[in-house]
């Protein structure tokens, strides 16, 4: 089985998938490539990946057809062949894990690592490869998936990965890292020539287990051959923000999504607290405002968990949202914006973590609304 570059064998070419080959190339490539790694290297990457035939064949989802098809000839063409890539996904937590199973099952090759072992040990049944040591999970890998608590976390795990790291392999960095945080990733990219791609993404639990995240993407035109496998096996969709991931586009985009998030799940927690202090029926409230502009499915699910009290399995913690919270409130002071429901967001997060909530869904901010247990 071909790894890549330095295969050495004589490699023919493969079938392939050419949905991305007509939006390679262009002036700005060579120099959107040359800010993530070394070009040289980076394009040699590339062109072994694209076209080595001692790869294994997978079936990826692909949503185009050619010019001319019918409706039922595009939707024949859904599932390609494409090449085999080697993926290392470190952090295989709530959002993680079921992006490693995703990949494996889309058929890559995927190599995992968790700080605590026991999480990432079910992915073994999966074909998942899982190593004990960031740096014993990247060797051999084509791209390493960070999905990681913060900025700093992912930071220190590339180090531990450190020398192992091949120079021209790509870097998805899905952790939700912040502004400043992304841009010294980008750096520790240069640095060991990694083609890097910041891709946080949208969407919990289910939609990773799924694969119905969608992928906010920025990175060079140039190597998206390569990461639209992987985007494509964890996600619906990816939204491109621009062709620089140092600059952060896809970053800010999210702080933006979320900071709507953080202030829906505030307002559904205190909606259900006022309720129960004035003795009124939650369901007269959703009653009173269904099917009207009012009415939200995220504002009924997130009210479904804290009213049935299923806030654990977390789709998304307590503790990880209140992270986000302070990512948002900071962006916002940095650029002259104050974000009151933001901050407010982030006080209440941090008042049920310390009430003892942390590892519960989000909607557990509910309980900050009580001095005591309601």
């Amino acid at each position: 089985m071909c790894a890549g570059v330095g295969c050495g064998r004589g490699c023919s070419h493969a079938l392939r998938a050419t949905r991305t080959r007509s939006r390679v190339g262009g002036g700005g490539a060579g120099r959107a490539w040359a800010r993530g790694g070394d070009a040289g290297v980076v394009r040699e990457r590339a062109h072994a990946l694209s076209g080595s035939t001692h790869l294994t064949s997978r079936i990826r989802k692909h949503g185009s057809g050619t010019s001319g098809s019918t409706d039922q000839e595009a939707r024949n063409r859904k599932y390609v062949m494409t090449d085999k890539l080697t993926v290392a996904v470190l952090g295989t937590g709530i959002m993680g894990a079921p992006m490693a199973r995703n990949l494996a099952r889309a058929g890559l090759g995927v190599r995992a690592w968790n700080r605590s072992r026991d999480k990432a040990e079910p992915l073994v049944a999966e074909g998942v490869y899982v190593a004990d040591t960031p740096a014993e999970a990247v060797q051999g890998a084509d791209v390493v998936l960070t999905m990681l608590y913060d900025g700093p976390a992912a930071l220190d795990v590339m180090e531990q990965a450190g020398g192992a790291l091949r120079p021209g392999a790509v870097w998805v960095q899905c952790t939700t890292a912040g502004i400043e945080a992304v841009g010294e990733l980008a750096g520790f990219a240069r640095e060991h020539r990694l083609v890097f791609y910041d891709a946080p993404v949208l969407g919990t639990k289910q939609p990773a287990e799924a694969g119905q995240l969608t992928v906010l993407a920025a990175g060079p035109v140039e190597g998206r051959d390569v990461v639209t496998p992987v985007f494509d096996a964890v996600g619906a969709r990816t939204v491109w923000t621009g062709e620089d991931g140092a600059a952060g586009s896809a970053t800010r985009l999210k702080l933006v999504a979320n900071s709507w998030v953080l202030a829906a799940t505030s307002a559904t927690g205190e909606v259900l607290a006022l309720a129960q202090a004035l003795g009124v029926d939650p369901q007269g409230f959703f009653d009173a405002i269904a099917g009207g502009p009012l009415d939200m499915g995220y504002l009924r699910a997130k009210a479904a968990l804290i009213l049935g009290g299923r806030l654990s399995p977390a789709s998304f913690a307590v503790t990880t949202a209140a992270k986000d919270a302070r990512l948002i409130v900071a962006a916002g002071e940095q650029h002259g914006v104050r974000l009151d429901v933001a901050a407010a967001s982030a006080e209440r997060l941090a008042r049920a973590a310390e009430q003892g909530h942390g590892e519960e869904d989000m909607a557990a901010a509910y309980f900050a609304s009580f001095d005591e247990k309601p």
